[in-house]
This record gives structure tokens, C-alpha cells and sequence, in this order.
């Protein structure tokens, strides 16, 4: 089904292509059944905000097409991006397994699919079915893995530069072509990007012309084509 912004919404839990190759999503048939009738599609448009940092938790979200940020903000107003969320992630776990406010801000960095389970629907999926519990158990461990390797990247880099040279590697090895030269879209501006390795959107936009200078990488419009992986793996401090 076509639906506005350009998504290709899915439906059903049960018929979805991609159940298989997620984590939450590939369960029992019984329990697919079960969370196509608890869950609700919707679709948002880029910029839309899932919820907010200090919200209570209504419920979860499942990224079903499409990202989404999530961040942190101080009370001066400045914000550290989390991390991007991929299609197949639950939004909002923590806080809805506990009942303690959303710890995070999630908003919409592109068209896209996430469907709402209410906190009581998904409580009670999860006394039904010890397979979902468990899957439950390994995502909110993988989070955990995430965090740390984000915060060691942030807290451990010496400089600006090396912080950047690992976003941008890490972002290759997500989501470029697997070429010589890699290429990726890159969606994120640079204060976004600022935002994920704790620099002014200044200090990217810097670099950035650094690493171009070099020949480590090229922009075009919204795609980065990683020139020299080993130079960069170097600069990262790999």
C-alpha cells in the first residue's frame, strides 16, 4: 500500500518481507499473529518527533522503513544525538518495560513506518510468549553494547578529527556499497553529525574540508565516497 511521503506502508505483521531478518519481528507464528493484532501502522513525515525525552511512556514504537534519532538534551540547550535507530528496532523499550519517563527524544530524519504497541498490549505480549521476551532481552542488550562503544568513542578520542574519522567509517560500514571506494548517503547535516560525536557543527564542517584536502573522501550532494579506508582507519586510531 502507497501511502503519503512516499513509503510502501506494511500492513501486517504477518505478511511483512522483512520479518525474518529482524530480531523482534522474527517470532512463532502465534506470536506474529498476536502482535499484527496489537499493533498500530502509522507513518510519519521527516521531522516528526515519536516522543520526548521525560514524556511518560505511552508504549513502543517498531521501525518498520525509514530512521530515527535519538537524543539527549542538556538544559542549556545543548543535544547529543544517541544514536540512529535502523528498521526492525523497538523505540522506547527501556522506559515502557520499567514504567519510568522516555529517556530520549526520537525524532523522524526521513519518511517513515513506525507502528505504536500501547505499554499494556506489550506487557502482556510478553507474559504470553517467552520467545518475545527473550528477543526483548537481546535488543535491550545490543543497546547496551551500542551505548558503550559510543560513549568509549566519545569519551576516549583524543580529538575532534579521530572522532569523525570513526563516524564516518562507521557509517560506511552500515550503510555504504561494500566498493573500493565506498559510497553512502549521508543524510545528516553537520550540525546533526556535531551532534552524534560531541563537536560544533563548526568543527565538522572544518574537518570535513581537512579530510577532502587529503583525499580521504568526497561529498556529492548527499552521497560520501570513502577515497582511502586505510588512511582513514589510521586517523581513527583503529
Amino acid at each position: 500500500m502507497r501511502a503519503p511521503y512516499g513509503l510502501e506502508i506494511i500492513e501486517n505483521c504477518v505478511t511483512c518481507p522483512y520479518r525474518e531478518g529482524r530480531l523482534f519481528c522474527n517470532l512463532p507464528p502465534a506470536a506474529v499473529e498476536r502482535l499484527s493484532m496489537i499493533t498500530s501502522a502509522s507513518s510519519y513525515p521527516k521531522g516528526a518527533t515519536l516522543f520526548v525525552e521525560g514524556q511518560a511512556a505511552r508504549g513502543v514504537f517498531i521501525v518498520c522503513a525509514g530512521r530515527v534519532k535519538l537524543s539527549t538534551s542538556s538544559m542549556d540547550g545543548r543535544t547529543l544525538i544517541v544514536r540512529i535507530s535502523e528498521p526492525g528496532e523497538l523505540l522506547g523499550l527501556p522506559a515502557t518495560v520499567t514504567g519510568k519517563p522516555y529517556e530520549l527524544t526520537a525524532d523522524v530524519l526521513e519518511p517513515t513506518q513506525a507502528n505504536f504497541i500501547s505499554r499494556t498490549d506489550f506487557l502482556s505480549f510478553l507474559r504470553e510468549h517467552g520467545e518475545v521476551a527473550l528477543r526483548v532481552a537481546q535488543q535491550l542488550g545490543e543497546t547496551y553494547h551500542s551505548a558503550v562503544v559510543e560513549m568509549r568513542s566519545i569519551g576516549l578520542s583524543h580529538s575532534a578529527a579521530e572522532k569523525l574519522a570513526r563516524f564516518v567509517l562507521d557509517w560506511c560500514a552500515h550503510h555504504g556499497d561494500g566498493k573500493v571506494e565506498i559510497r553512502a548517503q549521508l543524510t545528516l547535516t553537520h550540525e546533526e553529525i556535531g551532534q552524534m560525536i560531541g563537536a560544533s557543527r563548526e568543527t565538522v564542517t572544518r574537518l570535513f574540508g581537512d579530510f577532502k584536502r587529503k583525499q580521504l573522501l568526497q561529498i556529492k550532494g548527499s552521497t560520501l565516497i570513502l577515497r582511502n579506508k586505510a588512511e582513514m582507519e589510521i586517523l581513527a586510531g583503529s
